[in-house]
């Protein structure tokens, strides 16, 4: 059966809303077929014009072509086919046909300068503005490299009046901001940018590409905040639009030159058609070079043999891919030189192939795949080899400069004295150069490097109980029995971090009570005996928490250290044992709910560290302190002791330890609604974590406070990039089912401020299921109210209700009879929406009865709580008489809004504004029910409550009135 136009109009319409890409094309391709079997003229001037659009944005541009021909054909045959649109959008897409032209190599320049020659004649004879012509002529130049050409069509283009074939006003300053960058002129280009970046303008497919062309010169000038936030907010925007794969190809290429090679490769596998897709050869020319680009990247830093996504018809690796798609770039752009007799574009490929990073590391907020540890020749790395972050550079071979063997000894002891966290490498450094010279160590040489051998194995405890008592045994034979003491006190710690606890306490009193009776007998120093009594310390401290009794037992061994080691904290190296026994006593006080006491002593222990210079050991009771304080409230305290946690342990803490503090940072601001500088906290702590290797438990916690962050400072496209992206790695038995609800919520929060909602009700229903297992409903109510929103928003009615339907139980369950007549007055609508006025009445009534139940116990009259649900009663019966005045029961609808007048009457003066809204309502009734005098009675009072009053309000209605009585006094 043949479609009618009216039903073809309207597929028409269906299709342009379906996503870009072959489905839609072939779509467009069959409604063609049905509009010539139509024999209406103008039927298949649209579907020809449908076509052309389609095939324009998609991977099938090439395809336009034939439409167009065809169309242009019927307009000088038969120019009365087209109506005014079809007239317009005829000339519009000469602007398309002459870019797409310029985008296929085997189109002959000469026909592209042809058809720039036809279209100035068609653009002249319409009477358009030359405007468009000059700036197609610039796209032509600009390609070709003619530069003296590009300069006058651009200026011309400028100076040109914009007319209704002009670009939107965002995608001409795209252009026109990319000239400026392909000039050099970086700031000038995002001074173009500046109003498509912030909304001012927008189209399809705008802000879009702006925000791809953005990033490297935002890199540039080191604005590389902005920088990352363009990119997660871009490529959100493009990564499912088969059109924008140049975009796209720019958003590989900022990952590549900054520091995030596997973000790039995930964008990659995201649309593996990009590398065949033939229809639009410029794009593809984009997208192969990047991808060179990239690949080089890899192969540069060590990654040329891992696997990487590529064209579908074999594996690849990055070193073979980049082969691939630098040979495929250059002999697309040779193509496109044949053709337009310049190396312009060649030029172009191997300047961009030949790009140095911009940037070591750019954190981004979102996670992707680590890459594999390699060297530069692809050799994995050691798994203990130094911390990215280490401050110490690793000793290098004698010969080359580096210390020999007793400079190496004579540095360690420095470090040691100095209790340096470093010392411990160059004890090692040392043991690895008296290996390789076969240099004879003493008996002490020996001993201190079998200790710290020890000290540094502490992942391994088990090899360490055993170094500790050889170095034991070493300072025996060398005369020093207070260390050994001390040596065999860390060897039964060591028992104790292997989980041989009971072995441990016992195996710490025999040399605690040695090295105390050497101490007393001059035979240890303070700091061995202190040191010999610390472990013991340790050790208890390992059962913290078991029982009252265990923690008692801290803080008797942590006071006996004190004892000992206040009165002499001077003495060398016992400070720091000092320090270390006031924080445990700050655990045993914050354990008996003391946290004043807590945070005194954990302050007190960082200021010992600190006098003593000692900072890097601070770290943990900064960071205790901090918790205490926030827990009584002091967030200016907490957030001071964060800090200096911060300070002090950035350059050593290691990369999880720098994340934790990062981390600890970004809460306490999110507690003082400093969002702004939570957020980059909360980013430096996502990449810590991801280079401790702990992307998805760390690090996910870390990106949903980012998400968080980013929400609350209005910055929803980031928000959701980044929450979207977090989800996969959020758990609830890794992370608690609270913080996957908590991104839920606030991913549908993100989507809805981006005009989501079909999505944001997907996330609020999956947090809605989640929280409906927890004892209290009330987050489990407002997610469900909140998807019932998001679903009547998307106009998905019959989930819609199903949804309000469950928040109304849940919200009755918990007493809130308030929001319960909100859902039903919401479930009303949705009914009308669906042609069911029966029950669109029906909960309207119900919600009525709902308010006249909270009423019936009070006397009726003003202030309180009657006071507002005589409001309430009121607000239903108003939207009682918008819902039957919408299903055209007019006189019906005059009774609910004299009701709503009266009720906002009762509930006093607080309410006159609704009380007035509802008056002009009954006005409009009257007015269409024929009763021009009670109408404009009812406007002659209202106009008469705001004399005298100027604010906009009071005008807006005041208006309104007399806009009723101008239409009234017409009647009468």
């Amino acid at each position: 059966m043949t479609m009618t136009f009216d039903a073809l109009r309207e597929a028409l319409r269906e299709n342009h809303a379906r996503p870009e890409g072959p489905a839609r094309n072939a779509r467009a391709e069959l409604l063609l077929a049905e509009a010539e079997r139509i024999r209406e003229p103008l039927a298949l001037v649209e579907a020809l014009g449908h076509q052309v659009q389609v095939y324009n944005y998609s991977s099938e541009k090439d395809k336009m072509l034939v439409p167009f021909a065809r169309l242009l054909r019927i307009w000088d045959e038969r120019p009365g086919d087209f109506d005014a649109h079809e007239a317009h959008s005829l000339h519009w897409i000469f602007k398309w046909v002459s870019s797409g032209m310029l985008d296929q190599p085997h189109i002959p320049l000469a026909s592209i300068e042809k058809w720039l020659g036809e279209m100035e004649h068609r653009y002249r004879i319409a009477g358009h503005s030359e405007r468009a012509v000059r700036q197609s002529e610039f796209r032509v130049a600009r390609h070709v490299g003619d530069r003296t050409r590009a300069e006058r069509a651009f200026a011309a283009w400028l100076a040109a009046d914009r007319d209704r074939m002009s670009d939107c006003h965002a995608c001409e300053l795209h252009g026109q901001g990319s000239w400026h960058r392909e000039l050099g002129d970086d700031e000038r280009a995002l001074e173009t940018w500046q109003p498509v970046l912030a909304g001012e303008h927008t189209c399809a497919h705008e802000p879009h590409a702006v925000l791809a062309s953005s990033l490297l010169p935002l890199v540039r000038l080191g604005r590389t905040g902005e920088a990352r936030a363009n990119h997660l907010r871009g490529y959100r925007m493009v990564r499912e639009m088969e059109s924008m794969r140049s975009s796209v190809a720019r958003h590989v290429e900022f990952c590549a030159l900054t520091g995030n090679e596997p973000r790039a490769l995930e964008i990659l596998a995201d649309r593996p058609s990009y590398f065949t897709d033939s229809g639009d050869p410029d794009s593809l020319l984009d997208f192969l070079a990047v991808t060179a680009l990239l690949m080089d990247r890899l192969t540069a830093i060590g990654h040329g043999e891992q696997d990487v996504p590529g064209p579908a018809d074999g594996r690849w690796t990055a070193r073979a891919l980049a082969g691939h798609a630098r040979e495929r770039a250059l002999a697309l752009a040779g193509r496109f030189d044949a053709r337009n007799g310049t190396d312009a574009v060649s030029t172009a490929v191997r300047t961009q192939l030949d790009r140095r990073p911009l940037a070591e590391r750019l954190p981004l907020g979102v996670r992707a795949a680590r890459l594999a540890p390699a060297t530069a020749s692809g050799t994995p790395v050691r798994e203990d080899a130094a911390p990215r972050d280490s401050a110490v550079p690793v000793p290098e071979t004698p010969g080359a400069g580096a210390p020999d063997l007793a400079g190496l000894l004579a540095e360690a002891r420095r470090l040691s004295a100095a209790q340096h966290p470093d010392a411990g490498r160059t004890w090692a450094a040392a043991a690895d150069e008296a290996e390789r010279s076969g240099t004879e160590l003493s008996v002490r040489d020996r001993a201190e490097i079998e200790d710290h051998r020890a000290m540094a194995g502490a992942t391994e405890p088990a090899r360490s109980v055993a170094l500790f008592a050889s170095a034991a045994a070493l300072y025996e034979e060398a005369g020093d029995l207070g260390e050994a003491a001390a040596a065999r006190a860390r060897g039964a710690y060591a028992l104790a971090l292997d989980g041989r606890y009971e072995e441990a306490l016992a195996a710490v009193e025999e040399p605690c009570a040695r090295a105390l009776a050497l101490h007393a007998a001059g035979g240890a120093t303070t700091r061995q005996a202190s040191g010999a009594l610390l472990c013991r310390v340790r050790i208890l401290a390992e059962r913290f928490g078991e029982s009252d009794e265990a923690v008692a037992e801290v803080g008797r061994a942590a006071r006996e250290v004190l004892a000992l080691a206040e009165p002499r904290r001077d003495e060398e190296r016992v400070a720091a044992r000092v320090a270390e026994a006031y924080t445990a006593l700050g655990d045993v006080a914050a354990y008996g709910e003391d946290v004043t006491g807590a945070v005194e002593l954990y302050a007190r222990s960082a200021e010992v560290y600190e006098a003593a210079g000692l900072p890097w050991f601070a770290v943990e009771p900064w960071m205790r302190l901090a918790g205490a304080a926030r827990h009584l409230g002091d967030l200016d305290t907490a957030l001071r002791a964060a800090r200096s946690a911060l300070e002090h342990g950035a350059g050593r803490a290691g990369a999880r330890g720098r994340a934790r503090l990062h981390l600890q940072v970004a809460e306490l601001l999110a507690g003082a609604g400093e969002f702004a500088e939570a957020s980059e906290h909360a980013l430096e702590g996502a990449h810590w974590a991801d280079e401790a290797g702990e992307s998805a438990g760390l690090g996910a916690y870390a990106r949903h406070q980012l998400g968080g962050h980013l929400l609350r400072l209005g910055r929803s496209a980031e928000a959701a990039a980044v929450l979207e992206a977090v989800l996969p790695d959020l758990t609830v038995e890794g992370h608690g089912d609270g913080t996957v609800v908590q991104t839920l919520w606030w991913l549908g929060d993100a989507l809805t401020a981006l005009g989501e909602p079909r999505a944001a009700a997907e996330h609020w229903l999956r947090g809605a299921e989640l929280a409906s297992a927890w004892p209290e409903q009330r987050d489990h109510a407002v997610l469900a109210n909140l998807a019932g929103e998001a679903l009547f928003r998307a106009e998905l009615h019959a989930q819609a209700e199903r949804a309000y339907e469950r928040a109304g139980e849940l919200w009755r369950s918990l007493g809130d009879v308030r929001a319960v007549v909100r859902t039903l007055r919401v479930r009303a609508w949705i009914a009308l929406r669906e042609e069911r006025a029966a029950d669109a009445v029906a909960f309207m009534a119900s919600a009525a009865r709902e308010c006249e139940v909270m009423l019936a116990p009070s006397d009726g009259g003003a202030g309180g709580a009657a006071a507002e649900w005589l409001a309430e009663l009121a607000d239903t019966h108003r939207q009682s008489a918008e819902l039957v005045a919408e299903s055209g029961d007019r006189e019906t609808a005059l009774g609910y809004a004299e009701r709503a007048v009266a009720g906002y009457g009762a509930a006093g003066a607080d309410f006159l504004d609704p009380r007035t809204g509802a008056e002009l309502m009954a006005a409009w009734l009257e007015a269409e029910l024929g009763r021009g005098a009670a109408a404009a009675a009812r406007a002659r009072r209202v106009r008469e409550v705001y004399s005298g009053r100027t604010d906009e309000g009071a005008r807006e209605r005041v208006a309104e009135a007399e806009s009723i009585l101008e239409h009234a006094e017409g009647q009468e």
